[in-house]
């Protein structure tokens, strides 16, 4: 099955304010990062661009932003070639770029900083009434006078309000196309949709909006058209609603949904972890074994308790009845070190924030469970400790510039390997993946589910709570469904479909559904 190819319209039905891109090429030392694209970003409409890492989305924005030049190819707004030397060209054209990580001042408040470089001034001044009236009706015209006090300083900036400042900026500035890269990768999901919602309006007001994410469900709920990269071409451009999730990850990456699923069972009778009637403040009469070399899957909708419930395995929040076993013998656990002293790994769904140390380098964020291995009279063999970190991160292919390298500067999916090539060092009889998949891009995810199978090959028992049912389906040799922290079902993978897997789910709901159902039609009969 072939990409589809890309589809444009007529130039004579191209719209006013359309920015056109045509046949742009970028190359650097060794890699092709574009190759021929040709693009048209219509105003009034929001337009995903997505691909795996390297697929060439990022060099494309910055091309676009000004950072980079092309080599070949040209950049156009109503037939008006543009020339763009620098970030500052691209301003002034009305295009706007707003990375990950938004610029701001730290030292000067929310006015100065979405005025930056334009501030009114009085007598050499800055004239902060003239400033202050601005930027409040500014943000009173788009409903962020709550969300963003003015009085706030740079450095007290969350992720969403330095991305509010940042597209303050592009409006003040008459913007006609703006592009966010990766906007909702920090944002709670109020934000998202505070950010959704002024996206739409932009869209409205007739911005052209480039999308980019790796976030499918975003795309398909928010954008109406989708452009996909793979390899530094552009593969295709379709509507949105014409593709399902499916058909953009088999464009990304060039091949079937059903070849990425590919699980070798090496499934033991050996029980590595078992739980028998575990209560928690979060859960009650809980459960399940892991067998070595078996992949369980933990599903369940938001709130079923299933990350509760790694946590109290692993020792970071208190159980309050109940046993738990590794290889057939009760142990206690009150602490993630008595947890990894028993065998018991774990990567949590907050990578960031709990299971990296962003500051530090990838050797330390490696090594950091096994110092108490390689210590001997209070001091790390320095020699040792490189060379197992070296080795883990050359099995699971990490891409990194050296072992010294912050751990923070890396993408998502080679933080997650991190987190992996950690485990394996310290090499456990049961590995906890908490959302294992989350925020990183689909081929570094085809690279995680690689991982997965051949660890549970290797004979580990594996623990894998995820929320997206393909990969829960795909990569789990058994799954247990979660509700309101207690277990509603196991299935196996034989019997596993989407629509079992809800049902359990969703089980009191049903429940207390039925009952409504059963005691309205008892009324009904009754009248």
């Amino acid at each position: 099955m072939s990409d589809a190819a890309p589809i444009f319209l007529k130039e004579t039905e191209i719209p006013q304010g359309t920015l056109k891109i045509r046949n742009v090429s970028k190359a650097f030392p060794n890699v092709q990062a574009l190759d021929n694209v040709s693009l048209d970003v219509r105003p009034g409409e929001i337009l995903a661009f997505i691909g795996e890492n390297g697929a060439g989305k990022s060099t494309l924005l910055k091309i676009i932003n000004g950072d980079y030049q092309a080599d070949a190819g040209s950049i156009s707004i109503d037939d008006k070639p543009l020339k763009f030397s620098n970030p500052k060209d691209a301003h002034e054209a009305g295009v706007r770029v707003i990375y990950q990580e938004p610029e701001i001042i730290p030292g000067v408040d929310v006015a100065e900083n979405i005025w930056v470089g334009e501030l009114p001034k009085r007598f050499g001044f800055i004239d902060r009434r003239q400033l202050n009236e601005q930027v409040r009706s500014s943000l009173n015209e788009y409903g962020f006078e709550k969300v963003l006090p003015m009085g706030l300083m740079g450095n007290e900036l969350s992720t969403a309000q330095a991305q509010i400042v940042e597209i303050m900026r592009a409006l003040k500035s008459g913007v006609r196309v703006l592009a966010l890269d990766e906007p909702t990768s920090s944002l709670t999901d109020d934000e998202v949709n505070r950010l959704f919602t002024l996206i739409r309006r932009l869209r409205d007001e007739g911005v052209a909006i480039i999308y980019v994410s790796h976030r499918l469900q975003e795309i398909m709920g928010l954008c109406e058209r989708v452009a996909i990269l793979r390899d530094g071409k552009l593969r295709t451009v379709q509507p949105t609603k014409e593709l399902s999730e499916s058909e953009m990850i088999r464009i990304m990456v060039g091949r079937n949904l059903s070849d990425i699923f590919h699980r070798n069972p090496a499934v033991t009778d050996k029980k590595v972890l078992e739980v028998e009637d575990l209560h928690s403040n979060w859960h009650q009469g809980i459960n399940f074994h892991i067998n070595a070399g078996e992949v369980v899957g933990f599903s369940g909708l938001v709130g079923a308790g299933r990350s509760e419930l790694a946590k109290v395995i692993f020792g970071d929040m208190p159980k309050t009845k109940g046993k738990i076993l590794i290889e057939g013998e009760e142990v206690s656990i009150n602490s993630p070190d008595q947890a990894i002293d028993k065998g018991i790994g774990f990567a949590p769904e907050d990578r960031k924030n709990e299971g990296l140390i962003l500051i530090r380098s990838v050797l330390e964020n490696t090594s950091i469970a096994i110092l108490k291995k390689i210590t001997n009279f209070h001091f790390v063999q320095s020699r040792k400790e490189r060379s197992i970190a070296k080795d883990y991160v050359e099995k699971l292919n990490v891409i990194t510039p050296s072992l010294e390298q912050l751990v923070g500067k890396l993408s998502g999916g080679n933080q997650q390997k991190v987190v992996l090539a950690r485990w394996l060092a310290a090499r456990p009889k049961v590995l906890i993946l908490d959302e294992p998949t989350r925020g990183i891009d689909v081929g570094a995810k085809v690279e995680i589910y690689r991982l997965i199978d051949e660890l549970a090959n290797e004979g580990l028992g594996i623990m894998l709570i995820n929320s997206e049912l393909p990969e829960v389906l795909g990569l789990s040799d058994r799954i247990y469904v979660m509700q309101n922290g207690r277990i509603t079902g196991e299935v196996s993978k034989e019997d596993a479909t989407e629509d079992t897997i809800l049902e359990l789910a969703m089980a009191d709901d049903l429940s207390n559904l039925s009952e409504k159902t059963n005691h309205s039609n008892h009324l009904n009969h009754d009248h």
